[in-house]
């Protein structure tokens, strides 16, 4: 008896050091590095700047390390300044926020709130070097730190040998033939009949369209749409401070 308790305690700590040794392996090396080799003028080419439909999934509230972030709803005339930082070979033909695989010889971003996709024209201000990235990852997750190029976009601008650097962003978008919509969704269940009276409630108390859909096997309540992005926000906190406290916005380009 006592043999086979041992051989059963020293299976569980194998699986117990297997189990952590995969959590902890999620990716091949454990520091990123840079890449073997440096960027062609082909790949350091500006991303080309298209009107791509947003991803919805990514649109929603998230939080890391206990801190909420909130995606925009539309990149339009976004500018900030702050630190830059890339990323290379740790996270290379990994998936990204969106579903995409990395490439650090793309000309990508990772951004903590922009809609994914969407491109923005970033400038080193200690040398005036530029470059436009399509940003479709999360990230950098840093206080400090406003946006984590690829390797290529950070070797263009010049800092990949730092590190980290001062950068301007700004937001490029094309004029587009339709406004992009945006709602709230507030609930979502499998009773049609409750979902409708609150819709009732709610287009009488905002008078703003209250459209109910069918995905994923659930009914789905949003309020809406609205073209301008502060009303959204205005209106989302109104209805999370008002028992919709997991309401958040997506954004589509056609109406409910």
């Amino acid at each position: 008896m006592k043999s086979t308790s041992a051989f059963f305690n020293t299976l569980l700590l194998i699986i117990i050091f297997l189990t952590l040794t995969a959590c902890s392996s999620r990716y091949h090396i454990r520091h990123d590095k840079a890449p073997l080799r440096v960027p062609t003028a082909l790949e350091m080419q500006d991303a080309i700047v298209t009107d791509e439909a947003k991803s919805v999934a990514t649109s929603r509230p998230y939080v890391i390390n206990g801190v909420r972030y909130t995606p925009m709803s539309d990149e339009k005339g976004y500018t900030e300044q702050g630190i830059a930082s890339w990323y290379g070979r740790k996270f290379h033909g990994y998936h990204t926020s969106n579903g995409e695989i990395y490439n650090m010889f793309d000309m990508t971003a990772a951004h903590k709130t922009l809609p994914l996709p969407s491109f923005v024209k970033v400038t080193n201000l200690d040398n005036g070097k530029s470059a436009i990235v399509r940003v479709n990852d999360r990230g950098p997750f840093h206080d400090e730190r406003v946006i984590d190029l690829s390797y290529a976009a950070a070797y263009k601008l010049g800092y990949h040998t730092q590190g980290t650097a001062r950068v301007k962003l700004e937001a490029v978008t094309l004029n587009r033939t339709n406004p992009r919509l945006t709602y709230v969704q507030v609930a979502a269940g499998s009773k049609l009949e409750n979902l409708q009276l609150l819709a009732g409630q709610l287009r009488e108390q905002y008078g703003l369209g209250t459209p109910i859909t069918f995905e994923n096997n659930l009914y789905k309540l949003r309020v809406g749409p609205l073209q301008d992005d502060s009303k959204a926000q205005a209106l989302l906190e109104k209805l999370r401070n008002n028992q919709f406290n997991r309401a958040f916005l997506l954004y589509s380009e056609q109406e409910l």
